[in-house]
């Protein structure tokens, strides 16, 4: 289903990027309209998928995961049953929260997120034990400069 979203779409979608916990009529009274028309442009974008999912955004730190790791993976497997194996264990591995495919030198991306090194290298080893790789290297972020999953509307 396809959805044409103007201006007035744009202001509802920033309002719930910025805070999707806010009221209808909160959200309203920042975009400059009534609750009705603003349910009812929400519930169009949510049925185009325009709207995914909304979740509550954690901290990591205060939750005792300071250690957040870039890992760059390289192999020489590209059959689908490797792909699918791969797949699989990243998506079993709650530590992982973004992988990316790419283009170039480097096959995959991950982004990490454990509580120090010692629980990097557990997750590490359970996943070569899993799937076999060429070559990993593992990059240690020193300090989140910005981290956001709001787009540019």
């Amino acid at each position: 289903m396809s959805v044409r979203i103007d201006e007035m779409d744009r202001k509802i979608l920033g309002e719930l990027q910025r805070d999707a916990s806010q009221s209808l009529d909160e959200i309203a009274a920042k975009v400059g309209s009534s609750k009705t028309p603003v349910w009812n442009r929400i519930r169009k974008m949510r049925e185009a998928k325009v709207i995914g999912q909304q979740t509550v955004v954690l901290d990591a730190d205060a939750l005792g995961f300071e250690a957040c790791f870039f890992v760059l993976i390289r192999t020489s497997e590209h059959e689908a049953e490797w792909q699918a194996a791969f797949l699989k264990a990243l998506r079993d591995h709650a530590e992982v929260q973004e992988a990316h495919r790419l283009a170039g030198d480097i096959d995959y991306i991950l982004k990490v997120r454990v509580k120090n090194a010692r629980a990097y290298d557990a997750f590490y080893q359970a996943l070569i034990s899993e799937v076999r790789v060429h070559n990993v290297t593992a990059l240690l972020s020193m300090e989140e400069i910005k981290s956001t999953t709001m787009l540019p509307l």
